[in-house]
C-alpha cells in the first residue's frame, strides 16, 4: 500500500509540473514573427492617440537600427575592419 501511495504522489506531482511547464512555455499561439510585427506596429500603444502610436513605432524602429549598427560595429572591431 505505501508503495502505491508513493507512486500516486509521484504521478500527481509529475502531472502538476508538466501542466505548469506547458502553461509557462505557451506563447499564446503567436509565432516570433507575429509578436515582432505586433511590437513594431505598436499594438500596445493607445490607439486613440495617433501621435503616441507613431512615436512608439518610430522609437522602436530607431532602437532596432541602433542595435543593428552596434552589432556591425562589434563585428567590425572583432575582425579588425574598424
Amino acid at each position: 500500500m505505501p508503495d502505491q501511495d508513493k507512486t500516486r504522489d509521484h504521478e500527481t506531482e509529475s502531472k502538476r509540473i508538466l501542466d505548469r511547464l506547458n502553461h509557462e512555455s505557451a506563447s499564446g499561439g503567436l509565432s516570433a514573427v507575429d509578436r515582432a510585427k505586433g511590437h513594431f506596429s505598436a499594438k500596445d500603444a493607445d490607439a486613440a492617440d495617433p501621435i503616441e502610436v507613431w512615436g512608439t513605432r518610430i522609437g522602436r524602429l530607431l532602437g532596432l537600427l541602433v542595435v543593428i549598427a552596434m552589432f556591425i560595429w562589434f563585428l567590425g572591431s572583432i575582425f579588425g575592419v574598424f
